[in-house]
């Protein structure tokens, strides 16, 4: 591996990352191929959250948990999968997904595509310098002639409860990576880690009960998605409670053993659990980066243009991408940010023009437009571009068209029983898709399609001609389709 040196030397480069993961490789390498120098400071492991603690692993548990719930349905396969999940084969391969917490092959693959790595907890030290503590306690000095990309993503946002700095709680980290099934297990928040997490260990066999301060799970999407996802929870046999807060914790350790959790609740019980994870947000790792260093405020989110350069920075040098500038906590979406950000480095670094207008070369117009998303469960849900909400909220008009997916001729091959709903948005003015949202069995693989026809602003009368194959679950945008021309009469 090609390291930068240590000592009092400055280490000059075009493009200094700091964070390496699929965001911060992306960017180093887009720069790199177009013939600029790169460097990567990262302090934990190579490939970052999604690689070892969050896409992957959590995946790999939820993997088996769909793919079993989808064989119930099928004739022919109920006996066979009837019984339950070999957790040792799950947690294995769990392990085996996410590298077995170990970066030498995204070493190797940074290697090869020669971009220098300095391994430690890299800060700004003004404009367009970054110090590195490497883990022996050397300081490593590195200057960047074009640009300093900040790629350090998120942490768990954790709520101020009483007693929550002594019971160890999980985040997104330990119950992604657990070593074993606890017997039970309190989710506390409403999200898509909440629904996930408690969605794998109780097929893994906990008892789980997820504590939802709203009304209503999965918020930020389409109103029958969180219901339908209630439902697949509930018939898993999850304990679900909505309007309920955590008021204190405690843990009951006696000598040297590790004891329950015991949990008031804002309604006035008590619940005790063998375990707690809270999967309440994200907070952008922003707070020891040398941020004051150049103006900025520590633990902020970070503000950027749809170059991605932060826009509270003069001269242009400093870009933000993925997580830390909060404009798509996705990992794919950090991806196409660090895919934009590179080519924008480049084009400015050669003095070329920037094509920055919306859907342009160098604009990261999808973060607004067009964001897709998966939430992997029983059921599964699909959605990209906007929502109900978002158009009433912004004062958008939208045509609102909903189909019972039960109807299509791919839904009653995939499995009997199945249930399943698809609502599509349309512009009237100009005619295109704004937003489709699917919930139902197999249709994580319906996203791109949709992704297209959002991002793509397809007229919606050329997508008539987009003929789907038959008996498939996409044959759902031909009842789309059909029903949008039978409400608005077009």
């Amino acid at each position: 591996m090609n390291e930068a040196t240590t000592g009092d030397r400055v280490r000059e480069y075009d493009v200094v990352v700091v964070g390496g993961g699929p965001v911060g490789e992306n960017v180093a390498e887009r720069v790199r191929s177009a013939g600029l120098t790169a460097v990567i400071v990262e302090r934990e492991l190579l490939g970052g959250e999604c690689s070892y603690w969050a896409c992957e692993p959590s995946k790999a548990l939820l993997r088996p948990v769909v793919a079993r719930a989808d064989a119930l349905r099928v004739p022919g396969l109920r006996r066979a999968v009837a019984g339950p999940l070999d957790v040792d084969a799950v947690l294995a391969h769990r392990d085996a997904m996410a590298f077995h917490w170990k970066d030498d092959g995204q070493a190797d693959w940074l290697d090869s595509v020669s971009v220098n790595l300095v391994r430690g907890h890299g800060r700004l030290d003004g404009p367009r310098r970054v110090t590195v503590t490497t883990p022996e306690g050397d300081t490593v000095r590195l200057a960047a002639r074009h640009a300093v990309v900040l790629g350090t993503g998120s942490v768990p946002s954790l709520p101020p409860v009483p007693g929550l700095d002594r019971v160890r709680p999980w985040t997104s980290r330990e119950a992604t990576s657990a070593r074993r099934v606890p017997g039970s297990l309190a989710v506390v928040g409403g999200g898509v880690v909440a629904v996930e997490m408690a969605t794998a260990w109780q097929a893994l066999g906990a008892e789980v009960t997820l504590l939802v301060v709203e009304d209503h799970l999965l918020g930020r999407m389409e109103p029958f998605v969180g219901e339908m996802v209630e439902g697949g929870l509930r018939e898993a046999g999850v304990d679900i409670r909505f309007g309920t807060a955590v008021e204190s914790l405690r843990r009951d350790d006696g000598a040297g053993s590790h004891g329950p959790v015991r949990i008031t609740l804002s309604t006035g019980e008590e619940l005790t659990a063998d375990e707690i994870l809270f999967a309440t947000g994200r907070t952008p790792r922003t707070r020891d980066l040398g941020l004051d260093t150049v103006g900025l405020v520590p633990g902020d989110r970070l503000a950027v243009d749809d170059t991605y350069r932060v826009t509270a920075v003069p001269d242009g040098w400093l870009y933000a991408v993925g997580d830390v500038n909060g404009r798509a906590l996705l990992t794919h979406q950090g991806k196409y940010q660090a895919r934009i950000a590179g080519a924008v480095i480049v084009a400015r670094a050669g003095g070329r023009p920037v094509d920055d207008a919306p859907w342009g070369a160098h604009a990261g117009t999808a973060d607004t437009a067009a964001v897709p998303q998966v939430v992997f469960g029983v059921p599964e849900v699909a959605s990209v571009g906007l929502t109900t909400a978002e158009a009433e909220r912004t004062g958008r008009r939208v045509d609102v068209v909903d189909h019972d997916m039960t109807g299509v001729a791919g839904a009653h091959q995939y499995g009997e029983d199945y249930r399943g709903r698809a609502r599509m948005l349309v512009d009237p003015a100009r005619g295109t898709v704004v937003g489709v949202t699917f919930a139902g069995p197999g249709v994580a693989e319906l996203v791109h399609s949709a992704t297209f026809a959002v991002a793509g602003e397809i007229p919606v009368e050329r997508l008539w001609h987009a003929v789907p194959a038959f008996p498939t679950l996409g044959e759902v945008w031909l009842r789309l389709l059909e029903n949008w021309r039978h409400l608005f009469d077009r």
